[in-house]
């Protein structure tokens, strides 16, 4: 829903009254209208309720068929009490009398129109009840005052006014639902809802969060909501400054979105952190912070996921100078047919929109060349709360009479037309705006489009009406329209290329260097940072900052500092046109329940047993000191280990025992790994050394001194060896036969870090390769050209393993800070994490589910595909070292401080 639901129980309402107008308060009176005379005053009053707020007077008649009228203050030459003759039937005492040059009379008949203008001299006189005319006419005498100024003085004058007035104001207790709740926090918000900042008392308590508004504009005198009904807390962004909270409700509370905003982030802060630790608060753990791996693997929509970004980037329904930004998908808006497999009929997705021709491009740089520092492509925005409202003005033209004061658009300059709405952004030097999320929800049925309130929005030049929006000729209707751009959207295409738009609007190339060739500049004043408003001091200035910040438009929060990960996507119908990935995905528009469990499975070609249901098929002591690594034979009958104290053992798990027991030097083993031949491992230990022992032979056929210090994990595969060692190295031998057909290592690569490295990974085309420290840095490198491509710090403490995936395209991570993290290895952007709540030591994955081992001896199963926790379950007394799996899941084998190697097998693993 776009909007939020006014009070419908008055006409009034705050989006009656200019942009951040405050209303301060209202009485009931009789509306005596124009002339003098007695007979004429009768005849022409009316009950109602006079509403004071800070630019104007409204007069709210009872009879809904009377039109409301607004005076401004500026054009009111008088405010008075008025005094009649003693013979007045009007004349109570208490009677205020107004003259002005210009009355604004609005929702005549009940029926939403622009407003009516009548500038003219009249006079009205306000009979009031319950409050004395002195005091009311001292009050509205003191904004007409401040009305007179110019608009920075006035803003600080009202301003003034409004910290007086409410300064005084507590919250009232007796509002208070239960005698025994404590009161936490008090302090003054504002509730933003579009384009009305209404001010009020917020207190917080044990058990609930109250809002009291200073006037009687809402619905209810009091706004309460359970701490127990609140279940999301967001801290947002307001006008560029971290002030504003925004809360998601339950359907049982009163309302289910309420947006705060507070008078510095101190104070938002402050109550931000009382409120998430109360007992009663239960938020839902809606797992968005892994909504970029679930977006990858197509559990959540290319829809759902830009509404993440939206939000993640401080963009709000509730917020028009930041409302959610969706792109043009489409370019073809003129075909009376369209092909969703067609390439051409995509928007390119790599360009904003200002880029989209290359000849207006060509002019807008030139002009760019030419301008003075700070230099901005594009003069106007993508986004601001006139074009959201073009696009809405049929579903919500009150919001669009309130932003024009009174008026619609000329009617030649609405949103008439979808096709000359799209010529007019990819052609005129002024106008860059995107799309809203209304045109890809099916649901809504392109409502939107219509001018089902039968509006008067005025004639066009031609003579026309301006009525319902016209669609490309491929659409029968605004349902039709819709669905089709959500399809569009959900493409393979757009699917393959949504990442260069979020690169732009959320991501990289929205700032610095990077937008400059992106093409992607726009003015200095939308970027968050550009300036600090409260740092401001002259008046002048800062009004005309803030008055160009609400109505210019706001680049969303920058989300991602380097390039965006792509999704991951079957081959294309589309053929060469698209990257070939692999098959995680398939087209949205079939997307179901079902189909997601299906491609969670086939994501995986390895592991195909249910890793939640192991049984132990193995169980051997035989070590006298830790365990540090295991590992299994290709045909899974085969299992080794290595241990401090210095022996490697060899287990079978067809017998079920131990049958052999190795000492291969008298100092620890640290790590292992086997040859192709299943049967010649490769040893690391703390003596510096790597050992080749052949257990077939029982001979050891060679020893390397690796590393001046102790050698912590090994790899080898197709003649590639890799180590990693305290010595804060890793190393990229390559293995040969000399002569006599005596194994040989020979030095290709010497990898400097900045610390230890405990862990390391390679790829399977052993074109990359990753290593973890014992400072948290994750290193990845090219071994082709042995460059660092990129050095990250993700983990607060040790790094115990780097798993790739199969795919090569992310590695999972796991560490002594108790977190799990999933990395895009292209981008390095950070996909997954979550807490264990305890030190976890090793890992396993086959890119969709992940085996973690942890110090309480626990093994953590989780779906990274679906980013969830599925089993927790006791393996070992005490940590759990080391963890491995057969190529296709069938066998795990971990160990652990109990000096304990176990095999484990899935119920539907063949024994």
């Amino acid at each position: 829903m776009a909007f939020p639901k006014t009070n419908s129980k008055e006409r009034f309402s705050l989006l009656l009254l200019e942009p951040g107008e405050i209303y301060f308060e209202d009485y009931g009176c009789v509306c005596y209208r124009g002339a003098d005379g007695e007979n004429d005053a009768h005849a022409r009053s009316s009950k109602g309720r006079l509403k004071v707020c800070s630019k104007s007077i409204l007069f709210d008649p009872k009879d809904v068929l009377q039109p409301i009228l607004k005076f401004p203050l500026r054009d009111c030459q008088t405010i008075e009490r008025w005094q009649g003759s003693l013979m007045s039937k009007i004349d109570k005492g208490n009677v205020i009398c107004v003259e002005c040059d210009q009355v604004i009379e609005m929702l005549e008949g009940n029926i939403i129109a622009p407003y009516t203008f009548r500038r003219e001299k009249s006079r009205f006189r306000f009979a009031l009840q319950y409050v004395t005319a002195s005091a009311c006419v001292a009050r509205i005498s003191q904004l007409k005052r401040a009305s007179m100024l110019p608009s920075a003085d006035q803003a600080v004058m009202i301003s003034a006014i409004v910290n007086c007035r409410q300064g005084s104001v507590k919250f009232d207790t007796s509002w208070l639902e239960d005698l025994h709740e404590t009161i936490l926090l008090e302090t003054t918000s504002n509730k933003i809802t579009p384009l009305v900042v209404n001010p009020g008392r917020l207190l917080l308590t044990t058990s609930r969060l109250y809002f009291q508004p200073y006037n009687n504009a809402e619905p209810w005198p009091v706004l309460k909501i359970k701490l127990s009904n609140i279940k999301r807390v967001i801290k947002r962004r307001f006008l560029l400054k971290q002030v504003g909270l925004e809360l998601y409700c339950s359907k049982q509370s009163a309302v289910q979105h309420l947006f705060l905003s507070f008078k510095n982030q101190i104070e938002r802060d402050v109550l931000f952190s009382k409120l998430i630790i109360q007992p009663e608060l239960k938020l839902e753990d809606t797992g968005q912070e892994n909504m970029t791996l679930l977006w990858q693997n197509g559990l959540i929509s290319n829809y759902d996921y830009l509404l993440y970004l939206n939000s993640l980037a401080d963009r709000s329904f509730n917020d028009l100078t930041q409302y959610p930004v969706f792109p043009w998908i489409l370019s073809d808006y003129t075909s009376t047919s369209i092909d969703l497999s067609d390439p051409s009929i995509y928007r390119d997705l790599t360009k904003p929109v200002g880029a989209l021709s290359e000849e207006r491009l060509t002019r807008l740089k030139e002009r760019y060349e030419e301008m003075a520092d700070p230099k901005f492509l594009y003069g106007s925005h993508y986004s601001t709360p006139g074009f959201v409202l073009y696009y809405l003005v049929r579903k919500m033209p009150q919001y669009m009479l309130c932003l024009q004061n009174g008026r619609f658009d000329h009617p030649d300059r609405m949103f008439n037309s979808v096709p000359d709405t799209w010529r007019n952004i990819t052609t005129n030097t002024s106008d860059f705006k995107e799309l809203i999320p209304q045109f890809y929800e099916p649901d809504a049925e392109g409502r939107f489009l219509l001018n089902a309130k039968n509006l008067n929005f005025g004639l066009r030049m031609d003579g026309s009406k301006v009525g319902d929006v016209e669609l490309p000729a491929w659409a029968k209707d605004p349902g039709q329209f819709v669905q089709v751009l959500r399809e569009a959207l959900e493409s393979s295409y757009s699917s393959a290329h949504l990442h260069h738009w979020i690169d732009l609007v959320f991501g990289y190339k929205q700032r610095g260097e990077e937008a400059i060739k992106a093409d992607n500049v726009f003015y200095h004043l939308t970027y968050e940072g550009a300036v600090d408003l409260d740092s401001i001091r002259d008046a002048n200035e800062r009004y005309a900052l803030e008055v160009q910040i609400m109505e210019f438009g706001q680049i969303p929060k920058q989300l991602f500092q380097k390039p965006h990960p792509c999704r991951r996507l079957p081959p294309s119908p589309i053929g060469d046109h698209l990257p070939e990935f692999p098959s995680l995905y398939k087209d949205a528009k079939s997307r179901n329940d079902s189909e997601s469990s299906t491609r969670s499975e086939s994501a995986s070609k390895r592991w195909q047993k249910d890793m939640t249901q192991l049984t132990i098929c193995l169980d051997c002591k035989g070590h006298k000191e830790q365990i540090t690594d295991v590992c299994i034979t290709k045909d899974q009958k085969y299992i080794f280990s290595v241990s401090q104290d210095g022996l490697l053992k060899m287990y079978s798990l067809e017998e079920k025992r131990q049958l052999r027991s190795i000492n291969v030097y008298n100092m620890a083993l640290s790590s292992c790994s086997l040859m192709e031949d299943d049967r010649t491992v490769v040893v690391g230990s703390w003596d510096n050394y790597v050992y080749l022992y052949n257990v077939e032979y029982g001979k050891l056929l060679a020893t390397t001194m690796a590393h001046d210090d102790s050698v912590t994990d090994v790899f080898f595969s197709n003649n590639l060896l890799v180590t990693a060692s305290m010595d804060s190295t890793a190393k990229v031998w390559s293995y040969e036969l000399g002569e006599s057909a005596r194994p040989n290592f020979s030095l290709s690569a010497e990898l400097d870090h900045e610390a230890s490295v405990l862990c390391l990974s390679v790829n399977e085309g052993r074109t990359l390769l990753v290593t973890g420290t014992c400072t948290g840095y994750l290193y990845i490198w090219d071994l082709v050209s042995f460059c660092l491509v990129g050095q990250h710090l993700y983990h607060s403490g040790v790094i115990h393993a780097v798993p790739f995936s199969p795919d090569g395209q992310k590695v999972a991570t796991c560490g002594s800070d108790g977190t799990l993290k999933v990395i895009d290895v292209q981008t390095a952007t950070l996909l997954f994490s979550a807490e264990a709540g305890e030190q976890l030591r090793c890992l396993c994955w086959d890119g969709s589910t992940a085996v973690l081992g942890s110090v309480s001896g626990n093994l953590l199963v989780w779906d990274l595909f679906k980013a969830e926790l599925l089993e927790t379950l006791s393996a070992h007394k005490g940590g759990v070292t080391c963890v491995t799996a057969s190529r296709d899941g069938g066998v795990l084998v971990t160990a652990g401080e109990d000096l304990r190697v176990l095999a484990w097998r899935s119920a539907e693993t063949p024994r």
